[in-house]
């Protein structure tokens, strides 16, 4: 049968309130969705080449050949990269020109560091 052991704090100071404040349900789930959008790689280099391409904005059938993956899979990756606010996309006929929207890489990186700016 197990036992039941009392712990000593050695010091009372360590076991302080705890945060005091932290982020909200609704910022927290937007976070979320920006962070899961990023944390795929074939959709990190999806991005990457579209903020490199000539003229700022690419056409999706530019885009398969570098990840190697056929039109249709790069297209639900740019799909989850444009809810994301990541990426605007323009239909232009049958083809789907992508660029990266403004600002998107400062809520990028504020996404990143916002847990580490609490502290």
């Amino acid at each position: 049968m197990p036992t039941t052991r009392e712990l000593t704090v050695l010091d009372p100071t360590c076991c302080g309130t705890g945060a005091t404040s932290s982020l909200g349900a609704a910022e927290a789930e937007r976070l979320a969705g920006l962070l899961k959008a990023v944390a795929d790689p074939t959709r990190l280099r999806l991005l990457s080449l579209v903020a490199r391409s000539q003229g700022g904005e690419a056409c999706i059938c530019d885009l398969t050949a570098p990840v190697g993956l056929s039109q249709p899979t790069v297209s639900h990756h740019m799909r989850i990269l444009v809810e994301a606010g990541l990426l605007a996309r323009e239909q232009r006929g049958k083809w789907a020109f992508y660029r990266v929207v403004p600002g998107a890489a400062e809520r990028l990186s504020d996404a990143l560091l916002e847990p580490l700016r609490a502290r």
